[in-house]
């Protein structure tokens, strides 16, 4: 996003990880790569050492290299290990209010299916529960639900809407995929993220889903 002036996103905390805890990697589900937030340069210098990186079709053209980039509703497979498949499906997300993407660019969120193992879907930096709607009409109920939530906000932008799910949104599209499992995910260590771990206990608590949020720190 190129953002006005001298505004710049703040990072408020270090990384939890690094690119060395996390082993070996098969694939990059990427929503999309234009905001440091979402890849930094840490993330830029680690792509091309992974095999395929998913992502949207403009951040594909602008990567290069190992990038995928997958339309809304697009799919690709990729092999197992123990010969078996999984379908990536590209499905859609929206970065900001309807008619934002002229300016908080393209983004995209991820289904994972098999005949044999459990579904995972990821939202990607997605504001739109309307697009979670769609997807749960395709795919639910689902296992487990990576929902990029925080609340984020920038006060010029699009006059502070929400560019990503709150906490009450979050536990709404839970509810819509019929999710077993929500590992809440991209809602601290920035400065724009508005609602962080306890405002996610809260809502999901109220909306009786307590039970089902599963954090991985």
């Amino acid at each position: 996003m190129p953002l006005p002036g001298d505004h710049k996103l703040v990072k408020t905390d270090p990384s939890p990880v690094t690119a060395a805890d996390l082993g070996g990697i098969d694939a990059v589900l990427l929503s999309h790569d234009t905001h440091d937030d979402n890849l930094d340069n840490a993330g830029r210098a680690f792509l091309p050492e992974v095999p395929v990186v998913f992502t949207t079709v403009s951040g594909a053209g602008r990567l290069g290299g190992n990038a995928q980039g997958l339309a809304f509703w697009e799919t690709a497979e990729l092999k197992r290990p123990d010969g078996g498949t999984v379908t990536v499906t590209s499905v859609p997300a929206r970065h900001g209010p309807v008619g934002c993407e002229p300016i908080s660019g393209d983004v995209v969120g991820f289904m994972l299916t098999s005949d044999d193992l459990p579904s995972v879907y990821g939202s990607g930096d997605n504001a739109a529960l309307e697009h979670v709607k769609e997807i749960a009409e395709r795919f639910a109920p689902i296992d487990t639900a990576i929902l990029f939530l925080g609340g984020a906000r920038l006060a010029f932008a699009f006059d502070n809407a929400l560019l990503t799910l709150d906490s009450t949104q979050g536990a709404q599209a839970a509810q819509m995929l019929g999710a077993r499992r929500v590992a809440p995910a991209h809602f601290d260590s920035w400065a724009h993220f508005k609602e962080g771990r306890d405002e996610i206990e809260t809502a999901f608590t109220d909306a009786g889903l307590a039970d089902r949020l599963d954090f991985a720190r």
